[in-house]
Formats: C-alpha cells, sequence, structure tokens
C-alpha cells in the first residue's frame, strides 16, 4: 500500500493529478487524504480540495507534525490561488519553522515562497525580498527554483527593473524545463509576457505610442518632464512633484501637458479639470486660483504662463514634456489590473491589495460587472470575481515531496 502512496506523490511532482488520483481515490486514510487535496487543487476543485487537506490534517497523529505542517502550506496554498490574502500568516509561518526543524528543507522553502507570493500580491516588496532571504536554497528542487525565481521576477517588474527581470525570468524558464511539467514552464512563459506587452502609453504634442516595461524605465533616468497618471505626479529625473491629493491641479497639469508646447484655452481646462457643463465667470475665478496653486506646486519643475487664449506649461531645463498614461483609461483601472491575472479574487482581497476599503472595491466591482467587464461566481464570503468565465488552472500547486516521510 505505502508503494501507491509513494507513487501518487511522484505523480504529483510531476504535475500529474490524474495519475495521483488514479493510485488513491478509493482510500481514505491521512496520506491518501492529503494526496486527493493536492490533486483535486490542481485540478482546480479549490473548495474539495481544501475540506480533504483540513481532513487530513486532522486524521494524522499527533506524533506526524511533519505531515500535519504539509498540509498546512498545501492550504495555505490554495489560499493565495483562491485570493484569500487574509489566511492566517502566523499558520504558515508556525508550519515552515515545523518543517525546517524536522529537516524537510524542500516543503519549507514552499511555504516561504508561498508568503513571499502573498506579500509580492500585497505591495510589501520589501518583506517579500526579506522573505526569500531568510529560504534555504540548497538544495531546491526544479519546481521550487521556478517558484522562487518567478518572486524574483515580481518584485523587479514591481520596481521597474526590467534587466534583472529577464535574468531571474531565464532562470526559472530553465528550472521548469527541468521540471518537465507543462503548466509550470506556462505559467514563466505567461509572466515574460509582461515584459514584452505595452504597460503604459505615451502622449506627446498631441500624439500617443504604446510604451513597453523597459521604456517607462527609461523614464526614470531622462531629461523629459513627465506627467505621471499612474502615481498622479509631475517629475523629472530626481525631482518628484506628488499631486495625488490635489486631483484638480493633476487634472490641469495633464491637460497643459498633452497639448503642450500649446496653450489651452480656459474654457477647455474648466471643463475638463472643473467637469463643468456650462462655464461661468465663478469658474473662471476658480481657475485663477487653481492655475496660481499649480504655479508655485510646478515651480522646481516647470512655470505655468497666461496667454491671449487661457495658459501654456513651459518647462524649465529641458525641451520635452510627456504624459505617462495607463494603456486603458477606466475608473476602475487598478481594480481590472488585478484581476488581469485571470485568478478568482473576493472582493475583501482586492480591498487589502488596494489598501482601501471592501465597500468602495463592492462598488468598483458593481459597476464593471454592469458593464460586462468582469464576471462574479459563488455567493456570499465564497463570491469570487474575475476577468475570464472560469478559473484558471492553479499551476502553483506542485507540493514537492511524500507526505509519508517524517
Amino acid at each position: 500500500m505505502e508503494s501507491l502512496i509513494t507513487a501518487a506523490a511522484r505523480a504529483l511532482e510531476a504535475g500529474d493529478p490524474l495519475g495521483a488520483l488514479n493510485r488513491v481515490a478509493l482510500r481514505n486514510d491521512a496520506p491518501s487524504l492529503a494526496l486527493r487535496g493536492i490533486a483535486m487543487a490542481q485540478l482546480g476543485d479549490l473548495a474539495k480540495a481544501k475540506t480533504l487537506l483540513r481532513s487530513a490534517a486532522r486524521a494524522f497523529g499527533p506524533r506526524e507534525a511533519v505531515a500535519r505542517a504539509r498540509c498546512v502550506v498545501a492550504e495555505a496554498e490554495i489560499a493565495l490561488v483562491s485570493r484569500d490574502l487574509n489566511w492566517p500568516a502566523k499558520t504558515l509561518a508556525a508550519a515552515r519553522a515545523t518543517l525546517e526543524g524536522h529537516g524537510d528543507l524542500a516543503n519549507a522553502a514552499h511555504a516561504g515562497h508561498i508568503e513571499a507570493r502573498r506579500l509580492l500580491l500585497l505591495g510589501r516588496l520589501d518583506e517579500a525580498e526579506r522573505t526569500l532571504a531568510e529560504i534555504n536554497t540548497t538544495p531546491l528542487p526544479p519546481p521550487a527554483q521556478v517558484a522562487r525565481e518567478l518572486v524574483i521576477a515580481g518584485i523587479a517588474i514591481r520596481r521597474l527593473r526590467t534587466k534583472d527581470a529577464r535574468v531571474a525570468l531565464g532562470r526559472a524558464a530553465s528550472a521548469a524545463r527541468q521540471a518537465g511539467i507543462p503548466a509550470l514552464a506556462a505559467e514563466v512563459e505567461g509572466t515574460s509576457r509582461v515584459l514584452d506587452t505595452p504597460a503604459a502609453r505615451l502622449i506627446t504634442r498631441g500624439h500617443e505610442r504604446p510604451l513597453l516595461l523597459e521604456e517607462v524605465e527609461g523614464l526614470a533616468t531622462s531629461e523629459a518632464l513627465v506627467v505621471d497618471t499612474f502615481h498622479h505626479a509631475v517629475r523629472r529625473r530626481g525631482i518628484l512633484v506628488p499631486l495625488g491629493r490635489r486631483p484638480v491641479l493633476f487634472a490641469l497639469a495633464r491637460i497643459l501637458a498633452q497639448a503642450w508646447p500649446a496653450d489651452v484655452s480656459r474654457e477647455m481646462l474648466i471643463t475638463g479639470a472643473f467637469q463643468a457643463r456650462h462655464v461661468d465667470e465663478s469658474h473662471r475665478a476658480r481657475l485663477r486660483v487653481e492655475i496660481g496653486r499649480l504655479r508655485t506646486k510646478l515651480e522646481p519643475l516647470a512655470d505655468v504662463s497666461a496667454t491671449k487664449e487661457g495658459f501654456v506649461l513651459t518647462s524649465r531645463k529641458t525641451r520635452q514634456v510627456l504624459v505617462l498614461a495607463r494603456p486603458v483609461e477606466e475608473k476602475h483601472a487598478s481594480v481590472l489590473a488585478f484581476l488581469s491575472d485571470g485568478e478568482p479574487w473576493s472582493s475583501s482581497a482586492l480591498a487589502l491589495a488596494l489598501a482601501t476599503s471592501a465597500r468602495t472595491v463592492q462598488r468598483a466591482l458593481e459597476e464593471l460587472a454592469r458593464s460586462n467587464k468582469v464576471q462574479s461566481f459563488g455567493h456570499g464570503r465564497a463570491r469570487r470575481w474575475m476577468t475570464p468565465p472560469v478559473p484558471g488552472f492553479p499551476t502553483g500547486l506542485l507540493l514537492p515531496g511524500s507526505l509519508m516521510k517524517t
């Protein structure tokens, strides 16, 4: 019987969940329940997988701490795939410590990579890097190497270090080939496409063109004056003027930058920045006040001068003014950005990742659903949102090692 357990574990390591189920589907002992749970997770039935893993954890005896810890790690990965970002991190940390204490370094590393991926999703890049630094990297099986390099690449992409990201993705692709698991290779390929897909639009002199992430990175060291719609700021090299809390000022700066070197009429500025349908003298008075405030804010970088028709932006120490815009102008672009990974998200997880209230996210999702940009499935706390019609295959669920090891 133990040979069936070992064969099923090896099938899961090779990314063959059906092969694993063929060996343990009719068994209800603790190791079989755990292996069935991981297999069901790889097949996408996350609810069933979670139930099986919890049953397995209860079935393992008090002396089988390592096996229970492996069940916790597998459940944590299900939570990650399900975008349950509120899953207790301390529980995963305790399981990781148990695995390390018993010499199961491969699964301990797997637990560390899960936590690092969770931190990456939450935008906590420094913590993700510290978590990676704590992981014992020798020896790591190829699937674990892929997981590690994908996290490294994700951090580099978030920090606009495209060369570092490409190097990490190259190592991930090599490890995926060694693993021989198609799902892992597809995950690496999908992440690599991010670097070759337009990440922004560049608007200058009334014209626009798409920008790759590498080109966006290059703007950070260029001499151009950049109006950045991602961070709601105006910048040039080391000088940054944040306008995130001054939406009217940022709107005025963007309108002026998009028209540069031409001027913009007062009516266009009022309509664009104040969303006014009918321009009257009160709007003109407010425009004078807001332009004065913008002029003060931009003093280190540019000037805003009055013309016969309206106002013009005059940059200092550079002859180039650019607007860095999102690929798609969408009211709820940040929500769509998270959903674009193809995984099912709960509204609470989105709120956590976006650092905003759950009600704000829920309103955004409802608006997006009415325009058929997102879809939901499930009810109550089990409700999930995504852009594709069905959940994606959770390629990361490749827990290495036999559950029978102690």
